[in-house]
């Protein structure tokens, strides 16, 4: 990568990326690895971790090459997160079962957005870390997780879903499933974008959930 971003002999196309415009690309190699695994393919998983794995080293570089970090200190910053998120594999703990663990590795993440939280004069939230990039339902899916084991319920639910929840209480997976698909046929055909429909929904409850964060804490409004 380094060659291939060589001022002199390097290849145009390589030079003229940035971080912004290799990022759809990170997020595509990731999906390719879902895909390979969903299909049960070894070889295509081989090829598409290979593919994934050069993104990291191309944001490696870039960032090498303004000074920031190096491959090397990406490598680090994992092995350190992963020696203190399992203390009872590197230190003294005892932790017996994988549920623990979860809920162990929960705590920590906890205690480390509270400390950079902290570093930024901050209140620390359970919903920081969410990634904006996310597909939207994924993110709701997220937040919704977040937000019930932090505690926290909106200053008020949406009407919908109480009327969802009471119409169809005995709703099985597929039956879930089947009305996402016909909730986005029908933006689809009122020439709406589903997914942005959904991301700005996401963004709506995240604003509840946050203003019941602050009023939990005392603090009043939102965030």
């Amino acid at each position: 990568m380094a060659r291939l971003r060589d001022p002199e002999r390097g290849c145009p196309w390589d030079l003229e990326q940035d971080f912004a415009s290799i990022a759809p690309y990170t997020l595509e190699e990731a999906y390719e690895v879902d895909d390979a695994i969903r299909r049960g393919d070894r070889d295509a998983l081989r090829e598409e971790l290979g593919d994934l794995l050069l993104q990291v080293v191309f944001h490696a570089q870039m960032a090498r090459e303004e000074g920031s970090f190096d491959f090397a200190a990406v490598v680090d910053a994992i092995c350190a997160k992963l020696v203190q998120r399992h203390p009872h594999v590197f230190g003294d703990a005892e932790i017996g079962t994988a549920a623990a663990q979860l809920e162990s590795w929960e705590r920590l993440k906890q205690e480390e957005r509270a400390a950079r939280a902290a570093l930024e004069g901050s209140a620390p939230s359970a919903l920081d870390g969410v990634p904006r990039a996310f597909p939207a339902l994924l993110r709701i899916a997220k937040l919704e997780r977040r937000a019930a084991r932090a505690g926290l319920a909106p200053e008020r639910e949406s009407p919908l879903l109480a009327r969802l929840a009471a119409a169809l209480p005995d709703f099985a997976e597929q039956d879930l499933g089947e009305l996402l698909l016909a909730l986005s046929q029908l933006a689809a055909r009122r020439g709406l974008e589903p997914e942005t429909l959904a991301r700005e929904a996401a963004e709506r409850f995240e604003a509840r959930l946050r203003r019941a964060e602050a009023a939990q804490r005392g603090g009043g409004g939102e965030r």
